[in-house]
C-alpha cells in the first residue's frame, strides 16, 4: 500500500516544484530524442540515392551499378536499401590519387621488391 502524505505548500513554492520537475522531464526527453540513429545510420530507398548521390545518376545506371557489384547495397523483399555511411565510403574510393602519392606508391613497392637500385 502506497503512502500518502499531505503537506501544505505556499503557492510559490508549489510553483517552483512543478517547474523544476517539467524541466527534468523536458530535459530527459531532449535525451533521449538525441539517441536516434545518427545521419551516418541513415537509409538510402533508391531515389533518395540518386538525389544524394553527387553525379545523379538515374535509376537504371544505378541498377547496372547493383548488377554489376560495384556498389554497396541491401535487398528486401524485391526493394534496395543503400546505407549513407557506406555510400559515403564508396564515394571516397573513386578518388583518384596525385601523382606524388602514386609515386611514394611505387617506391615503396619497389622498396619492397629489392628493385629499388640503390635509392
Amino acid at each position: 500500500m502506497e503512502k500518502t502524505v499531505f503537506i501544505s505548500l505556499p503557492i510559490e513554492d508549489l510553483q517552483t516544484v512543478i517547474i523544476d520537475c517539467v524541466n527534468s522531464c523536458l530535459k530527459n526527453n531532449k535525451h533521449n530524442h538525441n539517441e536516434q540513429p545518427t545521419e551516418t545510420d541513415r537509409w538510402f530507398d533508391l531515389n533518395e540515392l540518386c538525389i544524394y548521390h553527387p553525379d545523379k545518376p538515374s535509376k537504371p545506371t544505378v541498377y547496372g551499378w547493383v548488377h554489376s557489384g560495384l556498389i554497396p547495397v541491401h535487398k528486401g523483399s524485391k526493394k534496395l536499401r543503400f546505407l549513407k555511411s557506406e555510400i559515403d565510403s564508396w564515394i571516397k574510393q573513386g578518388r583518384k590519387k596525385t601523382y606524388a602519392e602514386i609515386a611514394i606508391e611505387a617506391e615503396q613497392y619497389l622498396t619492397k621488391k629489392g628493385l629499388n637500385n640503390g635509392k
